[in-house]
């Protein structure tokens, strides 16, 4: 698959999306409102995954990806290499192998960390793990965090990880489900504000999995695992390191998904104030929007555009990109440019097809964009300069 083409406003070439896995979209000529005029192409180098969900990049340039039914895969020399010794995962539903992240220093220790939903559909819960990476095998896998409490059905799990500066982990789970789904006599997404759940939040520990002493205060608990909560389902997490800022993509449910900005203590509001409305029945999840002590989204999509894998490009590839969000979008199988102003107002500037689901975006060490589509045959792509 090759698409050639320019950045243009949003929806700009959409047209083409459905052309791209057999043609070219030509080169658009109108530029974006911000004088962004960069030509790149989309090629596919990697081909026959099962459902990718997300990639790591090892010192060496080479890449893991995970594979949701529950394989790792290393991509070296343009292949696809098998890598043992993950254990079986719950590939039900959304749960499966989720995401990978190495350790900073993982060239001294080959730590690799994991997320994965755990159990059976009945009892199930996220799990994070990390496992030392020697050739193409796994040792020493080790379960450093398992959310509580359990629940039952297969959805929302989360889960991304992301390593801080002063390399704290934060690992994003996700609420456990949609109604009519309950969890101790309530709508289980009523965990999300339960401050003694690890439901609905974003969890921060230390590379071993203990607590880090300075995590926030949250109401009556006192220092926990929790970092930030009122989430419905995070599956973007991004490292701004000029602005030392944390962003996150979260799904909401009919409409309603969100940008936020995260700050560690802070209520994003999940379920009492949500744009989202029900799957069930055709009313709004909440009738208030914004409220005192919780945190309002930077962008609201409405409709869904089931946002999932986030970057914050940092590269001198695409020197006017600098700063830039990409988060990608399951439903309408496209990457949303976001500038971000010099007073933190985050502006959707334009859309990049792709014409398949996209699961994960990262930044590669050569300054390219790489992305994961979430399909039966699953493809690695890389955004790079027009040849």
């Amino acid at each position: 698959m090759l698409m050639i083409g320019r950045f243009n406003r949003l929806w700009g070439c959409l047209g083409a999306a459905a052309l791209i896995a057999t043609t070219a979209c030509q080169p658009l000529l109108s530029s974006v409102s911000d004088g962004t005029n960069q030509e790149y192409q989309v090629r596919a180098i990697a081909s026959g995954l099962d459902h990718p969900w997300s990639m790591a990049w090892l010192p060496d340039g080479s890449l893991l990806i995970t594979e949701r039914p529950g394989s790792l895969s290393h991509w070296q020399n343009d292949q696809l290499i098998p890598i043992s010794g993950v254990p079986p995962v719950l590939a039900q539903g959304q749960g499966g192998l989720l995401d990978v992240a190495i350790h900073p220093q993982f060239a001294e220790n080959r730590w690799v960390y994991f997320t994965y939903a755990a159990g059976n559909p009945n009892a199930n819960h996220t799990q994070v793990a990390r496992a030392q990476l020697e050739g193409n095998a796994l040792s020493n896998w080790e379960i450093i965090f398992s959310v509580s409490p359990q629940k039952q059905g297969t959805q929302h799990f989360g889960s991304r990880l992301l390593w801080l500066p002063d390399g704290t982990l934060l690992i994003s789970i996700g609420d456990g489900g949609n109604p009519p789904l309950e969890l101790e006599g309530a709508l289980i997404r009523q965990q999300a504000q339960k401050t003694d759940s690890n439901l609905g939040k974003v969890i921060r520990l230390n590379a071993d999995g203990s607590v880090p002493v300075n995590n926030p205060v949250i109401a009556e608990q006192g220092v926990s695992a929790l970092w930030t909560y009122g989430h419905r389902n995070i599956q973007g997490l991004a490292y701004d390191a000029v602005n030392q800022q944390v962003w996150a993509t979260e799904h909401g449910a009919r409409g309603g998904d969100e940008l936020n900005l995260l700050t560690s203590g802070k209520n994003y509001g999940w379920p009492l104030v949500s744009h989202s409305r029900e799957y069930h029945v055709d009313r709004l999840v909440s009738q208030i929007q914004s409220q005192p002590g919780m945190v309002d989204p930077s962008i609201v999509w409405t409709p869904s555009i089931a946002p999932s894998g986030l970057a914050v490009y940092s590269g001198n590839t695409f020197p006017e990109w600098q700063g830039n969000l990409f988060a990608g979008a399951l439903v309408n199988q496209e990457i949303r440019r976001i500038r971000v102003t010099p007073d933190g107002n985050a502006i959707e500037t334009e859309a990049i097809p792709i014409g398949q689901r996209v699961r994960d975006i990262r930044q590669g060490p050569d300054g390219n964009l790489y992305v994961l589509t979430d399909e039966d045959n699953g493809q690695l792509l890389v955004i790079e300069p027009k040849n």
